[in-house]
């Protein structure tokens, strides 16, 4: 593999260079087909020897220039100062199909900014990230991809002891919003304003001509952020450590660590067992995106020097993030007209199922078999495979009575939109007990089960009769389940 690395073109300012801590006796656990062709690499090789052993660190291909970089960031809403690659050592750019993509190594060894870590990823953690970046990516959710997971029998010490491992993630680009607050914090004009100029110059080139380029980057990440939020809340996916280090400057999901896919439906469900205030639960993913891209505004305003422009940027994420879930919410519900009363549908809907604590993947995959055309008195019956999700059955039928009644009034045809809803209400989602049970058998040397729940997740929307058990319930077991952000 040739790579390049253009942000080791940028002063040594931003990133410390230094080689990946090699692990004893790596192998290969899982890696992504669709992930491999976007760097044009044949999947079928990933497990080779060689591939395993560049991933894992205990050899750097040709040219790269292996780097970790520094940023800062807000922690829960309080600024933690610098922060950096504590784990993750970037190996440089591919070029393929899917354009130029860096290839980071997570879990590489200790960093400068390790801050008395270990540098190390755990096969838990490793397994998580991996199957959840392709899982989203599947979703349509703009996302950071994992090429491959490898292992070794090196112990690390977390909570208990476990195993070492190495995620290859992939993106164009790794920069955040902590990478400017670090620069603008420390008083770094100058870096800052090279950090800016690298980003527009790479990935916004068509901002280059604004009037004011660094305030046209600030309203467009943050538009861009608003709507990757939008499809967070559209499937019930929580980030669980929305800290602005973990913020991508593209607009990408960044940064998997005590993440979830809402079961019963609770809009104040907090996933990090971390997060004891709750600062990142689900009815607090919104309102934090836009407090996040207040922080990169500010760590900008050097640059930017029109508080009222910033102020009016930052306006846009309301736009943003309502248009997207306002459009993803009719896909949802297999709307194709959008009428002034159609937000009190969803609210009423959204509230039914707060009260019933209704799985969330479930009731919207079974809403697509709801028919329009059934008689009245045999509309329990046809209901009954979604109603029965529904503790309240008679509070499901008057807010069923209603969509029907909508439904109607653009003609909607069951067979149509059946079809159309299924597209976009995924039968499978990546559930926690799910990924622990293809932890603890990869923990006991069995891949399989990795590898085959990736398949699942990368058909999200097909009804893949065969594999069934994976869209039920979670098991009673599941509720003991807890994440959080030690990995």
């Amino acid at each position: 593999m040739q790579l390049d690395n253009s942000f080791a073109e940028l002063p040594p300012a931003f990133y410390t260079r230094l080689m990946p801590t090699p692990l004893p006796a790596p192998y290969f656990v899982a890696g992504s087909a669709s992930a491999a062709a976007l760097v044009g690499l044949d999947p079928a090789e990933l497990s080779h020897e060689d591939f395993v052993t560049v991933f894992t660190g205990n050899q750097v291909p040709p040219r790269a220039k292996p780097l970790s970089a520094v940023y800062s960031g807000h922690q829960f809403g309080h600024w933690a100062g610098q922060l950096g690659d504590g784990r993750a050592i970037l190996l440089g750019e591919l070029s393929g199909p899917g354009g130029k993509l860096e290839l980071q190594l997570k879990g590489a060894g200790m960093t400068p900014y390790s801050r008395m870590g270990d540098g190390r990823a755990v096969l838990r953690s490793s397994i998580r990230e991996f199957l959840c970046s392709e899982a989203m990516a599947a979703l349509g959710i703009p996302t950071t991809r994992a090429l491959m997971v490898t292992g070794s029998n090196q112990r690390v010490v977390r909570e208990t002891v476990e195993s070492a491992a190495v995620v290859t993630r992939m993106a164009p680009s790794f920069v955040r919003f902590g990478s400017f607050e670090h620069f603008s914090y420390n008083n770094r004009h100058e870096e800052l304003r090279i950090l800016a100029d690298y980003v527009i110059d790479g990935f916004y080139p068509e901002l280059r001509g604004a009037a004011n380029p660094y305030l046209a980057l600030l309203e467009e990440v943050t538009q861009r952020t608003g709507r990757m939020i939008a499809h967070w809340q559209a499937v019930g996916f929580m980030h669980g450590v929305m800290n602005t280090d973990n913020m991508s400057i593209l607009g990408l999901t960044l940064d998997y660590g005590p993440f979830g896919f809402m079961e019963a439906f609770d809009v104040d469900h907090i996933c990090n067992h971390t997060d004891q205030g709750g600062r990142y639960s689900y009815s607090n993913q919104v309102p934090v995106g836009h407090w996040n891209c207040y922080a990169l505004a500010n760590a900008l305003m050097p640059l930017i020097g029109d508080k009222e422009g910033a102020e009016a940027a930052l306006d846009t994420y309301i736009d943003a993030y309502g248009e997207q879930f306002d459009r993803l919410m009719h896909a949802k519900l297999g709307l194709t007209t959008a009428l002034e009363d159609d937000k009190a549908l969803f609210d009423a809907m959204f509230q039914a199922m707060q009260a019933g604590h209704v799985d969330f993947t479930q009731f919207f995959r079974k809403l697509a078999d709801l028919r329009v055309d059934v008689p009245e008195a045999e509309v329990p019956d046809a209901d009954a495979p979604l109603r029965d999700l529904f503790i309240d059955r008679p509070a499901f039928d008057v807010w069923a009575l209603r969509y029907r009644a909508r439904l109607r009034a653009e003609g909607s045809v069951d067979t149509e939109r059946q079809l159309a809803m299924r597209k976009v209400n995924p039968k499978y989602v990546l559930r926690n007990y799910l990924a622990q049970t293809a932890i603890e058998r990869a923990q006991n040397g069995d891949f399989s089960e990795v590898s085959k729940l990736l398949d699942i997740l990368s058909r999200p929307f097909d009804e893949q009769p065969e594999h069934e058990t994976y869209a039920e319930l979670p098991p009673d077991w599941a509720a003991q389940l807890e994440v959080s952000c030690s990995s």
